[in-house]
């Protein structure tokens, strides 16, 4: 199946808001080799101004995938994970997410480039809290690679 170039313009939303927790952050820490004091002491975190631990800066990468697999999973993309390759990531922080905060994310297909026998795709993901303030913006391109002949 190739890729559907009416994806560009789609968006996908998440229906229930993913709930930041201390463990989350400070496993997500510890698999990044982050050593911020902030990422797992609150105390620390306090002693810097914040409500909760800091979550290190690519921890939005957890809601963003969340969004991303909606794109990935619909039926109508033509998209077959087995073919993805990551090929880029940019992140742009509105403000720190820190433990407590319950995000959302909304991801937006901002292109469909053929390639070949398979096609880049870049998106972006806009993340808010549930209340709407905005925590940071995503942007990731994949390629999915054709079929070989």
């Amino acid at each position: 199946m190739t890729i559907n170039p009416e994806l560009q313009g789609r968006s996908y939303s998440l229906g229930e808001p993913y709930s930041v927790g201390r463990e989350s952050i400070r496993d997500f820490a510890r698999a990044v080799k982050a050593t911020n004091s902030a990422h797992f002491f609150v105390s620390e975190a306090h002693t810097l101004g914040y409500a909760d631990l800091v979550a290190p800066p690519t921890y939005a990468i957890i809601v963003a995938q969340r969004a991303d697999a909606l794109l990935i999973n619909d039926p109508d993309s033509g998209i077959d994970f087995s073919r993805v390759v990551h090929a880029e990531q940019r992140f742009t922080h509105h403000r720190p997410i820190v433990a407590g905060d319950e995000l959302l994310a909304e991801l937006h297909v901002d292109g469909v480039r053929a390639m070949g026998g398979g096609a880049m795709i870049t998106t972006r993901a806009e993340i808010s809290t549930a209340d709407g303030e905005s925590v940071a913006t995503t942007v990731s391109a994949i390629l999915v690679r054709g079929e070989e002949q």
